[in-house]
């Protein structure tokens, strides 16, 4: 039940896109508060849904990637991840991702969370999945924008590379700590 003092909604009253780019969309909204105030130049960075897999093989062993991040000019470990194609469904462009980055494939699929990397200016969500018993189907199909390597680690192997810090991505951490902590 939502409690009647929740803070609701703002409106939106006027709206303008600032750059269109398929990586880099801002919008600039003025928004009026329910009570009252309002905010001139509020940015909203839009990009396409986002989908990362706690992957595992049949072994019980976990499926990560290391990659380099421009970022914050370094490599570290990750769970595959990619973007969801427009009209494509999050589950379809989670396989997709797994099969093109690693080559592992198959197991079973659910759900295991959905998160923002920044609800207050970020428009899009990240669909997190665990995919059990997946097991090598072909070699990597890397983009040419891409370069990763396959680590195929222990679940004690995962915390430990949690614990010493080379994992930096928050919305990879999120769902392999729930893993980790629920099996």
């Amino acid at each position: 039940m939502i409690p009647d003092n929740d803070p609701r909604p703002w409106s939106v009253e006027s709206s303008e896109y600032l750059h269109q780019l398929p990586w880099f969309t801002v919008r600039k909204d003025a928004v009026r508060m329910q009570n009252g105030g309002t905010i001139p130049n509020y940015f909203i960075l839009e990009y396409p849904d986002w989908i990362n897999v706690v992957a595992v093989t049949t072994e019980g062993q976990v499926v990560l990637i290391r990659q380099y991040r421009h970022g914050i000019a370094g490599v570290h470990y990750e769970l595959c991840a990619g973007v969801v194609d427009p009209g494509e469904e999050p589950l379809v462009a989670a396989q997709r991702e797994l099969l093109e980055e690693t080559g592992f494939g198959g197991g079973q699929w659910t759900p295991l969370m959905t998160l923002s990397a920044n609800p207050g200016t970020h428009a899009n969500l990240t669909h997190s999945f665990l995919a059990i018993g997946v097991e090598p189907k072909q070699a990597q199909h890397l983009e040419s924008t891409e370069e990763i390597t396959v680590h195929i680690v222990s679940p004690e192997r995962a915390w430990d590379i949690i614990n010493k810090g080379e994992m930096m991505q928050a919305l990879h951490l999120a769902p392999l700590l729930k893993y980790l902590a629920e099996r």
